[in-house]
């Protein structure tokens, strides 16, 4: 990674970084390195520290120049940058060694990594569609002659059993005469076959009863909607010859419409079919629209690298138009993660980074694997573990530092700088969730999730406790996170916490 791509890239921004080093915030970044740091704090002469390897612009520290001066790209002395070589028997990693007044003057914030509460929704943005399920095709169920069209254009709100126009079929005339005249003979199976004729000629049911009822032959019929709806296509004129089965308008409901939104592909393995959805919309404001997921797309859009996840959203008093804007969250709850300031990663495009801070006020960089963010909050796959410190504001300088010192940043999975004394050896903690069976001050019997960092199955088993507060508040039925070891007394649990939402 290049310091100088971390670099504001506006005047302003770099104004502001200036003004940093003009007040003395960045004098660590000619400073010793950790492994040094048990030398006198008082400055030593410049002739003591040697010749310097090279003179550097803060800014853009991985400019070397071979003489001192001005800065070619800001207006400030260039600094020199000395040989500065561990110490042969030190045991301690090389980090960057900032003074408590030198944090002070670069506003550093060091925050704790800790275990949080994170949403599991997933906040997309996407846009209104008709339901296409819901569209009903109106058609002529005998060929005529369109004698009225009603006053109807595209796009026009009907209810159900809306006119659209009155056609005349002469064939109708002829066959309910006929079956008049059968009526009056009395033979009832003459009847049913009359009256059979008059259905498969596409009459309606109520039409041959209004036949019946007046005793008169009704050779025009008006064409209604069968739902109610808006028009998407409109196809009938007066005047105009209809064949049979020919489509007239279509009508397309209303009372539910499709919420069509654009997932990251990287959320695809949390989206599920069934999940609840809400949906906000600017022209309503603090209030919110609930529906479920009926699809997600098979295919991806190739230039924005997202998925389209259908939702189906009842339309009260529709309300809900296509083509509006939405802000929708897939799913609801909450999950428990260890959680950083998202301000506190270092992204690099190949990697992502953050400074930790140790004891001493030594800092190094460490890689982390990046999981969920929302409401500021990152969260930690892999990299960093609960407890430890990491700077959230100031540290790119101190990341510029720990590049031009050669400081190689803690790989994932590298053990984290132990807080216990040399001798003793560090304890490893394999961590899961379950749920209380049983709980009093000494012990706990849990059904935990599976162990994959020692190779335990799913089981119910008892453990010891590591002290009494552990048992503090939390009763049987309580779902927990907890972390333990295996000492020769037996399995025993280190932390323990209740999970969020309980």
């Amino acid at each position: 990674m290049k310091a100088s791509d971390l670099l504001p890239r506006t005047p302003a921004g770099r104004a502001a970084i200036l003004a940093i080093v003009a007040s003395g915030a960045i004098g660590f970044g000619v400073g010793r390195t950790a492994e040094h740091s048990h030398a006198p704090t008082s400055e030593a002469p410049a002739g003591d520290k040697g010749k310097p390897l090279y003179w550097y612009d803060p800014m853009t520290p991985t400019q070397h120049f071979d003489k001192p001066g001005k800065s070619p790209f800001m207006d400030m002395q260039l600094q020199p940058k000395y040989a500065d070589e561990p110490s042969s028997g030190s045991a301690t990693a090389p980090a960057v060694s900032v003074d408590a007044g030198q944090i002070q003057r670069l506003g550093a914030r060091i925050v704790a990594v800790e275990y949080g509460s994170l949403p599991s929704g997933i906040t997309a943005t996407g846009s209104l569609d008709f339901n296409q399920r819901d569209v009903a095709v109106v058609q002529a169920r005998s060929g005529g002659f369109v004698q009225r069209v009603y006053d109807r254009a595209l796009n026009d709100v009907v209810p159900a059993g809306a006119p659209i126009a009155d056609v005349l079929v002469p064939e109708w005339g002829g066959a309910q005469a006929e079956y008049l005249a059968v009526r009056s003979t009395g033979n009832a199976a003459l009847v049913q076959a009359a009256r059979q004729r008059l259905a498969l000629l596409g009459m309606s049911p109520g039409m041959i009863a209004s036949v019946e009822r007046s005793g008169r032959a009704h050779n025009v019929t008006t064409i209604t909607t069968p739902v109610g709806g808006v028009i998407k296509t409109l196809g009938v004129r007066a005047g105009m010859t209809l064949a049979q089965g020919q489509t007239l308008a279509e009508v397309n409901g209303l009372s539910t419409v499709w919420l069509n939104a654009a997932v990251p592909e990287a959320d695809a393995a949390r989206l599920r079919i069934g999940a609840t959805a809400k949906a906000s919309f600017a022209g309503y404001p603090g209030e919110s629209f609930t529906g479920r997921v009926t699809a997600v797309l098979p295919q991806a859009d190739v230039a924005s690298h997202t998925l389209t996840v259908r939702v189906e959203l009842p339309n009260h008093g529709g309300k809900l138009r296509p083509g509006m804007f939405a802000s929708v969250t897939l799913g609801e709850g909450n999950r428990e993660a260890l959680l950083v300031p998202s301000e506190a990663l270092i992204r690099t495009g190949t990697r992502t980074l953050v400074m930790v801070a140790e004891d001493g006020g030594r800092f190094r960089p460490a890689e982390v694997q990046p999981g969920a963010e929302a409401g500021g909050k990152t969260e930690i796959l892999a990299g960093l573990s609960d407890g430890e410190k990491v700077v959230a504001s100031g540290q790119f300088l101190l990341d510029s530092e720990a590049n031009l010192s050669g400081i190689a940043a803690r790989p994932i999975g590298g053990m984290a700088t132990s807080t216990q004394p040399p001798s003793t050896k560090p304890t490893t903690l394999a961590e899961t969730v379950g749920r209380i069976e049983q709980i009093d001050a000494q012990s706990v019997t849990i059904s935990h999730q599976p162990v994959p960092a020692i190779g335990w199955p799913a089981m119910t088993m008892s453990f010891h406790l590591s002290g009494p507060a552990l048992a503090r508040g939390i009763k049987a039925g309580d779902q927990v996170r907890f972390a333990f070891d295996q000492p020769p007394a037996g399995p025993t649990v280190r932390r323990m916490t209740k999970v969020a939402g309980q």
